[in-house]
């Protein structure tokens, strides 16, 4: 059980530190990605805790989730736009740039589908541990 809990925990630690590195403005939100500064501890995790790390100043993780469900709604609504703009024939939307736009709210779309699924695997599991 803590394994799939460290796996899950790692994965989002590992998508973090990819989007970082590719998207500009450092992360899917304004608290840095999904684990903030803190990793998955928020600002009232004990230092050495869950985050790994003190966690000063870090969001808490539904603060995170938050805004990373915001950044993937707001990468979907900028590539709608670039979209209907490329149909327009706005000489500033070409193809090119409407289909990164496209591929990239993809997969974080995908990406955000994956973190929802393994979340509900991880709560089904703790509810059926015995007691």
């Amino acid at each position: 059980m803590s394994d799939a809990i460290s796996s899950v925990l790692s994965q989002i630690r590992s998508y973090q530190s990819q989007v970082g590195q590719t998207l500009p403005g450092g992360g899917l939100g304004a608290g840095g990605g999904v684990g903030g500064v803190g990793g998955v501890g928020g600002t009232n995790a004990p230092a050495g805790g869950v985050g790994g790390a003190a966690g000063v100043g870090a969001p808490s993780f539904g603060d995170a989730l938050g805004n990373a469900l915001k950044k993937v709604n707001s990468l979907q609504a900028e590539t709608r736009d670039l979209q209907a703009a490329f149909e327009r024939g706005d000489p500033k939307a070409d193809l090119a740039r409407v289909m990164v736009a496209a591929q990239a709210s993809s997969v974080a779309f995908r990406a955000t589908v994956e973190v929802r699924n393994r979340l509900v695997q991880a709560y089904q599991d703790v509810m059926n541990m015995p007691l």
